[in-house]
């Protein structure tokens, strides 16, 4: 009896209260989860985890290369240009491959989504264990790299946190809407690598924002919400020398914010029919 009362509580479509203490009590099943999608991400390649060293490294040299020698891009003063470069590509690659995870998480369990419920967003939340590797592994090389250029890091990287905090609210928040797509359109899948890629170069991570100052189409610009995080996680680790518009916070945290709380209805309202398209 005490078992079929169970049941009930956790079936899909239930109320919000039931479905949060569900998420809850399989909080179990999100690490299971969390360690399988770090385990298969590197499982079979040849050099395993190295990649997340090379990634990084090789992204790095093209990107220092195209921005700083090809089209002659000034960095900010007084901060080394690779340095710059990497700062900006350490948050943007937390962002990305949290994106592109969470995006896929629903199609890449769709074994389990039709064979028996549970809180559908344990998966996109698993996924997030992968891009918070690479990023660790990321942020460790930054950090190796300051002596090298004899670089002193700054002391406002107490305010870190709060800039990977708004970068997990916002790859969650377009990472759930796309989950939700994907599933049905299977052509999404094509298109984030896509935007992705785009992204990249749309924000200023081998770039400072610094270029768009004083322009007609700033205020645009920094209705991105990555402007403002990528922008504000670069001045945390290289302080004043590094240009950061702290006005630029408040359309990233109303647009993070906003964009979370629609896409988490939106999931909530369609992760019933998952399993009609898997």
């Amino acid at each position: 009896m005490a078992s079929s009362q169970h049941t009930t509580t956790i079936k899909a479509g239930g109320s919000e209260k039931d479905y949060w203490k569900d998420l809850w009590l399989h909080r179990q099943l999100l690490w299971i989860l969390s360690k399988r999608d770090i385990s298969v991400r590197y499982k079979q390649t040849l050099l395993g985890v190295a990649w997340s060293v090379l990634r990084p490294l090789m992204t790095l040299v093209v990107m220092v290369f195209v921005f700083s020698y090809v089209a002659k891009t000034k960095g900010d003063p007084n901060v080394p240009y690779p340095l710059m470069v990497l700062s900006g590509l350490t948050i943007w690659t937390f962002f990305s491959n949290t994106f592109g995870q969470i995006s896929s998480s629903v199609l890449i369990n769709s074994n389990m989504v039709s064979k028996v419920y549970f809180p559908r967003l344990l998966m996109p939340l698993s996924a997030v264990a992968v891009g918070f590797v690479d990023f660790l592994i990321s942020f460790a090389i930054f950090m190796l790299m300051t002596p090298f250029f004899d670089y002193q890091i700054s002391w406002q990287i107490i305010y870190l946190p709060f800039f990977i905090l708004l970068t997990f609210i916002t790859s969650m928040g377009f990472g759930l809407f796309f989950a939700v797509l994907n599933v049905k359109f299977r052509d999404i899948g094509q298109l984030i690598p896509f935007l992705i890629q785009v992204g990249m170069y749309a924000c200023p991570v081998g770039y400072s924002a610094s270029l768009v100052k004083g322009t007609w189409y700033e205020k645009y610009y920094n209705l991105n919400p990555l402007v403002g995080i990528i922008s504000g996680f670069r001045w945390c680790l290289l302080g004043e020398n590094s240009y950061f518009n702290p006005q630029s916070l408040y359309s990233t945290a109303i647009t993070s914010f906003a964009i979370l709380i629609l896409s988490l209805i939106y999931f909530r309202r369609k992760e019933n029919t998952f399993v009609d398209y898997l």
